[in-house]
């Protein structure tokens, strides 16, 4: 995504807390600073945020792409695990949200845009802390974009609901319908990501397979869970390995003015 941004011409702030990958991603673009910063630290979300605004002034679209996943049963996860899993994919939201909607109402523009996932309207099992997380991610974006609204502040939003996207984060996950519900790709998901955010979308579910959640929330809950067997939703996290190493450098892609 940042490759993908830098190629169009944006002026890009990363974070990361992984120094030495923000710093050869920052090297390999050109066109961009990077920031060491943990996102499941408030404190340090807050000081990071404050250091951009006066190093690089205001920042007309943020990215929050932060997410970890553990992938295991709710028994087999430690409390610390469950408590990192919601600062980073959730609560993280909200420091990021904080530090820099000010200066965005104050220029008179801005785009939040949140990296949610399909797992945040459907559960599944062995990702129960991921898909509560996920859940109140798009319940966020959702009050966000309302409250904007009706405070009159020109702030846009967009919501990203992906199904599995095949990364390595993810390595090891099924799906039973491939044409119904492939695997996405990592450039295709950036594809419509640029396209949501240039079109100001406020919504972007991939694929549209997913909206079919919609309308089967009217069913009892048997007849829900018995469509969810079927699909093999159930069962598309039994073979997961992840990447442990991956998955615990939280990340945030912060886009300024081109």
């Amino acid at each position: 995504m940042a490759t993908a941004f830098s190629a169009e011409g944006g002026r890009l702030i990363l974070w990361d807390i992984n120094e030495a990958g923000v710093e050869a991603l920052r090297a390999e673009l050109g066109n961009a600073v990077a920031y060491v910063c943990d996102l499941s630290n408030r404190d340090e979300v807050y000081t990071v945020a404050q250091r951009v605004l006066r190093e690089e002034g205001p920042i007309d679209l943020l990215i929050n792409n932060a997410g970890i996943v553990s992938g295991r049963p709710l028994l087999e996860i430690s409390d610390e695990a469950i408590e990192r899993t919601f600062a980073v994919n959730t609560l993280a939201l909200f420091w990021t949200a904080r530090a820099f909607l000010p200066a965005m109402i104050q220029q008179g523009h801005g785009h939040i845009v949140t990296i949610a996932s399909a797992g945040g309207l459907v559960g599944t099992p062995r990702l129960t802390d991921y898909c509560a997380s996920k859940s109140a991610a798009i319940a966020f974006d959702e009050s966000l974009r309302l409250e904007m609204k009706r405070l009159g502040y020109p702030i846009d939003t967009t919501v990203v609901c992906p199904f599995y996207i095949g990364t390595e984060m993810f390595n090891g996950v099924q799906t039973r319908f491939s044409w119904l519900l492939p695997i996405l790709k990592p450039a295709y998901v950036v594809r419509r990501i640029l396209s949501a955010i240039r079109k100001k979308r406020r919504r972007l579910i991939m694929p549209r397979f997913v909206y079919v959640v919609y309308p089967t929330r009217l069913l009892p809950a048997s007849a829900f869970d018995a469509l969810i067997g079927f699909f093999g939703i159930n069962r598309s996290m039994d073979a997961f390995e992840g990447s442990p190493g991956k998955s615990e450098h939280p990340n945030d892609v912060v886009v300024s003015r081109p």
